[in-house]
C-alpha cells in the first residue's frame, strides 16, 4: 500500500509533464490494473461463497454426528444404570437364596439328628408300637388273669419292663419320625422358595448381560461415530482456515483498488484540464478568424456570426 501511495505521489508530480497521448495511456494502465483487481475480488468472493457453503454444509453433518454421538451415549448411560440396578435386584435376591441355603442346611443338619435319634430308639425298640402294645398287653393278660408259679411270675414282670422300653423308645422312634417328615414337608417349602429365587436371579442375570452388551454396543457405535464428527470438524478447522486466508486478501487489493482509482481521477481530471484548454483554444482561433472575415466583408457563417455577438464585436441597435 505505501508503494501504491508513493506512486500516486509521484504520478501528481510528473502530471505536468506529460502530454495527452501519454496521460491516455496511464489512464488505460490504471483502468486495466482496476479491472484486474476488481476481478480478482470478485473470484475471491465467489471463492468465499463457496467455501461458505461448504462450511455450512459440513458443520451440518457435524453438528448431526455430535447429536447422534450425544443420543447413543444417553442411551448408553441409561442401559448402565438400568444394568447396576438390576445387579443390586440380583445381589439381595442371592442373598435371600443365601439365606434359604442356610435355612435349608439347618434343618437338613435338624434331621440328620433327628435320623440319629430315630436309628436309635429303633435298634431299642426291635419293633413297632402296635406289635410291642399287643405283646406287652398279652403278658400283662398274663400277670393279671393266670395262675402262675412266682418264679414265672417274676419272668413276665422282667418282660414287661423290657416290652416297656421297647415300647417308650418305639413311640419316640415314630415321634422322631413325625418330626422328620415334617422338616421334609417344610424343606419342600423353603426349596421351593429357593428356586423361585434361583429363577429370579436367572432371569435378571439375562437382562442384565442384555443390558451390558447393548450398552457396550452403544458406547463403540458413539466413538465410531464421534471419530467421524471429528473428521468433519477437522474439515471444517482447514476450510476456516482457507477462508481466513483468502479474506487476508481482500484489504490490500481494495486498498489498492482505491489508490488506483484515486490516482486514475487525478490523469482523468489533467485530461479534462488539458481538453478545456484545447477546446479554448479552439473556440479562440474561430473568433480570430470570424473576426478577420467580419473585417474583409466576407460571407460569415452562422457559427462565425453567432461567435463575434457572444464576443460583443457584432452588435444590434434597438432603433
Amino acid at each position: 500500500m505505501n508503494n501504491d501511495v508513493s506512486t500516486a505521489e509521484t504520478a501528481t508530480a510528473d502530471l505536468s509533464n506529460l502530454n495527452e497521448r501519454e496521460l491516455k495511456g496511464k489512464v488505460n494502465e490504471l483502468r486495466s490494473k482496476i479491472e484486474k483487481s476488481e476481478r480478482q475480488l470478485a473470484s475471491i468472493f465467489k471463492d468465499l461463497k463457496i467455501n461458505r457453503t461448504d462450511i455450512d454444509e459440513l458443520k451440518a453433518k457435524r453438528d448431526t454426528l455430535n447429536q447422534q454421538v450425544k443420543e447413543r451415549v444417553s442411551k448408553a448411560q441409561a442401559l448402565r444404570d438400568r444394568r447396576d440396578e438390576i445387579n443390586k435386584q440380583i445381589g439381595d435376591y442371592k442373598e435371600k437364596r443365601s439365606g434359604i441355603n442356610s435355612k435349608t442346611q439347618e434343618l437338613f443338619s435338624g434331621i440328620a439328628g433327628l435320623k440319629e435319634q430315630r436309628d436309635e430308639c429303633n435298634k431299642l425298640s426291635h419293633g413297632s408300637v402296635e406289635s410291642l402294645s399287643k405283646a406287652y398287653e398279652a403278658e400283662l393278660d398274663a400277670l393279671f388273669n393266670k395262675e402262675l408259679p412266682l418264679a414265672v411270675e417274676i419272668k413276665i414282670m422282667q418282660k414287661l419292663d423290657d416290652l416297656n422300653k421297647r415300647l417308650e423308645a418305639a413311640k419316640k422312634a415314630n415321634e422322631l419320625h413325625s418330626q422328620i417328615q415334617e422338616s421334609y414337608k417344610e424343606s419342600k417349602g423353603i426349596h421351593k422358595e429357593g428356586d423361585e429365587f434361583h429363577e429370579k436371579i436367572q432371569a435378571l442375570s439375562d437382562e442384565s448381560q442384555a443390558c451390558h452388551l447393548e450398552m457396550l454396543e452403544n458406547f463403540k457405535a458413539a466413538d465410531e461415530i464421534r471419530k467421524e464428527a471429528n473428521t468433519y470438524h477437522a474439515q471444517l478447522t482447514d476450510k476456516i482456515a482457507n477462508i481466513n486466508s483468502i479474506k487476508e486478501k481482500i484489504d490490500p487489493l481494495k486498498n489498492n483498488i482505491a489508490n488506483n482509482r484515486k490516482e486514475l481521477s487525478l490523469y482523468l481530471d489533467r485530461l479534462k484540464d488539458l481538453q478545456l484548454t484545447k477546446d479554448e483554444n479552439k473556440v479562440s482561433q474561430k473568433h480570430n478568424d470570424a473576426r478577420e472575415k467580419l473585417q474583409k466583408n466576407a460571407r460569415l457563417s452562422l457559427e462565425d456570426l453567432k461567435l463575434l455577438i457572444e464576443k460583443g464585436d457584432v452588435k444590434f441597435s434597438n432603433e
